[in-house]
């Protein structure tokens, strides 16, 4: 009797805290999933009326920079979900906020992807003046930049940085360090990972409408496929071929591209 009516209480307190894991790496993923809901709803907020084509003027620096940083809430956040729920497992409840410091570190690393892309534009736009227009060099040039987006991925860097997205598992244990600062080093590293990957991918997005809600929502949807679809050779591919023919197609015919605004063709309704 006594060993028997101490067997249910023995299973219950081993399985509680494992259902409590499970509560909050759940909670963690719906976080957020809820951010990047919140991000989409601002970026589209934000950007309304401001999709000016193919690199779209910026704004000031600490605008956009803000901006960038919502994008890569709302883009990013679904796909590194798993390994940020993975990570608070390892953490075993540790550390309450290592799993914070963590997504910190990896918004840390764009935010600076975002402040070199400020940057780069500033220069060119200083530097090459109206040679980039659209009826200059623009349009060539963002034609030419969707093209080597869609190249670089099939590179052997672009494997070797999609293939550190996919596995989370081998790039925790390779890359551990404790406690929150740690976990802030992993998250940013995790995100240098993720820019090697989604780079191109991200200046594609340039080439065809920063300020532009489809144009995001397109990228963000290749982003999730290659890293969240099974068949790792067919998304790439797949991307690839999707992107070189848009390329081609904004070369040779760019009126006929759904969903591309031509610069000049609808003003800009604010700016900033």
């Amino acid at each position: 009797m006594t060993l028997a009516g101490q067997t249910r209480p023995i299973a219950d307190s081993g399985l509680r805290p494992a259902f409590a894991a499970v509560r909050v790496r759940l909670g963690l993923v719906l976080a957020l999933f809820g951010l990047a809901g919140i991000g989409w709803w601002w970026t589209v907020e934000q950007m309304r009326g401001m999709d000016d084509g193919p690199f779209t003027h910026l704004g000031t620096f600490a605008w956009f920079l803000g901006v960038w940083v919502v994008m890569m809430t709302a883009m990013m956040f679904p796909s590194v979900a798993p390994t940020v729920a993975l990570y608070a497992r390892m953490t075993r409840g540790r550390l309450a906020l290592a799993p914070v410091a963590f997504t910190a570190g990896y918004l840390l690393t764009w935010a600076a992807a975002g402040a070199a892309v400020w940057t780069i534009a500033a220069g060119a736009d200083g530097l090459a003046g109206d040679a980039l227009a659209w009826g200059n060099a623009g349009h060539t040039v963002a034609g030419a930049t969707v093209i080597v987006a869609g190249v670089y991925e099939l590179t052997p860097l672009k494997n070797v940085c999609l293939g550190k997205c996919r596995s989370p598992l081998g790039f925790l244990l390779s890359s551990w360090r404790d406690g929150w600062f740690g976990g802030l080093r992993m998250g940013a590293k995790n995100g240098a990972w993720c820019v090697g990957c989604c780079w191109a991918l991200m200046a594609s997005l340039f080439a065809l409408g920063v300020m532009s809600i489809t144009w995001m929502v397109f990228v963000a949807g290749l982003i999730a496929i290659e890293k969240i679809l099974p068949w790792r050779r067919t998304a790439t591919y797949g991307t690839a071929v999707v992107l070189l023919a848009l390329g081609l197609l904004i070369l040779a015919s760019p009126e006929t591209v759904p969903g591309l605004t031509l610069p000049g063709e609808h003003p800009m309704q604010m700016t900033r």
